[in-house]
């Protein structure tokens, strides 16, 4: 069963990383590689360690299409399997992979939107009759200037949960830039788990970013969520949906 969940999904990383949305893309499209390297102090996904509070590396690419069609790639280390192994029932999984693809357009200069289907991978070996954690989602964005909000839902189990299907995840962020270079971050989720209500919870962040030359940018952000501490407590005796700073270093390029 998944205990801990990031990301902010790979495409909003690359683009903070960068300063831009797609919202505020004057120029004529062009089809281009875009990407991005991390290294954060705690990897979260909805506000819930993925890595047992400890480091992570994290990396992403991704094709845009001219025409507003896009799929891309991105990966972390990750631990929260790994750390629910035992010699009965042994897991042996340290790395996520998750890909994705969509569409993006705009209505106007101020609204736009972005469609598409994610996949989070998670290979290695699982005990006979482990729900495996591998989820598929898909979502759907509508962006007002700088307030966007997004809806998930899973079209398999969600990440390890037995009769999960049909979870769902709803996001509303801010991210207003108030001094060239300068971001503030704002964000608060509702995670639901179908037929497990107990594991529903929501999370919530505060931050700012500070991006420089040639892609480079520093990000720091507080999060915390009110997630069951009974459900959410790992092996190591770890609350993982605890309150917490997390401090994101990035190279986008």
């Amino acid at each position: 069963m998944k205990r801990c969940w990031i990301p902010v999904g790979a495409a909003v990383l690359l683009f903070a990383a960068s300063g831009l949305t797609p919202a505020l893309a004057d120029e004529a499209p062009a089809s281009k590689w875009v990407g991005s390297a991390d290294v954060v102090n705690d990897y979260l996904f909805r506000g819930i360690s993925q890595t047992n509070r400890k480091p992570a590396v994290q990396a992403g690419l991704e094709f845009d299409h001219a025409s507003g069609w896009y799929i891309g790639g991105w990966g972390s280390n990750v631990s929260w399997l790994s750390d629910a192994s035992t010699s009965a029932q042994p897991i042996s999984s340290s790395l996520e992979i998750d890909l994705y693809g969509g569409y993006r357009g705009s209505f106007s200069a101020d609204w736009s939107y972005d469609v598409g289907l994610y996949r989070y991978q998670y290979p290695g070996s699982y005990p006979a009759g482990f729900t495996l954690p591998n989820t598929t989602e898909g979502y759907a964005a509508l962006t007002w200037k700088s307030v966007s909000l997004k809806y998930s839902h899973a079209f398999t189990n969600l990440f390890g949960y037995a009769d999960s299907k049909h979870s769902s995840y709803v996001d509303l962020s801010w991210n207003q830039e108030f001094a060239p270079g300068w971001l503030l971050n704002a964000h608060v989720g509702h995670q639901k788990v179908e037929n497990m209500s107990g594991a529903s919870y929501t999370d919530w962040k505060l931050g700012v970013t500070r991006n420089f030359a040639s892609g480079y940018s520093v990000a720091l952000g507080y999060y915390d969520t009110n997630a069951n501490k009974a459900i959410y407590t790992n092996a190591h005796d770890h609350y993982l949906g605890r309150a917490t700073a997390v401090l994101t270093l990035t190279k986008a390029f």
